[in-house]
């Protein structure tokens, strides 16, 4: 984004950006569905294309946090802290890194998924996605919020989203035991070092829900500091 152009935005609400970069981040996570769809398969050429786009995502959210970064302004131009934005802002974009680090690893080890774990894997990669969604959902409430000097139901129906979330991201570590349970009880039919990179995997989706749930615990500090 140029600098004129993200100065502009900054000049129509000080939050929109940060809404902007939660949308990508989301964007960039929601790609992993199709891309476990062509692991499940073998289809490594359609996992191929679908990591680069998910790259290409990353990187449009790393540009966009630079630029936030530089030109964020702080003091009296801000109806919260800077501080507490740019934290929020590092929440959001560890979100899309790891969603890249995940990519980045299956599809370099061709790391296959035992079939007897696809419907489990899926269940999984959606609830994560779901809490990264419910957060995104959360962090666009921001420009009402300010409009309402973040009091009122705005308020409150931003803090039962963020209840929302954190919720989701229990599921997703009931989830998790069950998958690690299940993995450990085949592992032994399976190459030792591929059992290792899927326990990886399946920490680093749960991370995704974890990184989410970091979101909205940062939006609820904000929201306890006004």
């Amino acid at each position: 984004m140029a600098r004129n152009s993200i100065l502009g935005v900054f000049a129509k609400s000080p939050l929109k950006p940060l809404e902007k970069h939660i949308r990508i981040v989301s964007k960039c996570s929601k790609e992993l569905v199709p891309f476990f769809d062509a692991v499940y398969e073998c289809n490594w050429t359609t996992a191929g294309k679908i990591r680069t786009k998910i790259s290409k995502y990353e990187r449009s959210a790393d540009d966009l946090k630079r630029e936030l970064r530089l030109e964020l302004p702080g003091g009296l131009f801000m109806p919260v802290d800077r501080a507490d934005l740019l934290e929020l802002l590092t929440q959001q974009d560890k979100i899309a890194n790891k969603a890249k680090d995940i990519a980045g690893r299956i599809v370099g080890r061709k790391l296959e998924i035992p079939a007897t774990l696809h419907q489990e894997f899926k269940q999984y990669v959606a609830r994560c996605i779901d809490a990264i969604e419910k957060a995104a959902e959360a962090i666009n409430e921001l420009d009402d919020l300010l409009e309402t000097g973040f009091r009122g139901r705005e308020v409150e129906y931003v803090s039962k989203m963020i209840q929302q979330l954190d919720s989701i991201e229990d599921d997703t570590d009931n989830l998790q035991v069950t998958l690690r349970k299940n993995l450990l009880a085949i592992e032994n039919e399976l190459n030792p070092v591929d059992v290792m990179f899927l326990y990886q995997i399946i920490d680093w989706v749960g991370d995704l829900a974890d990184l989410a749930e970091r979101v909205g615990a940062r939006l609820e500090i904000l929201l306890a500091r006004k």
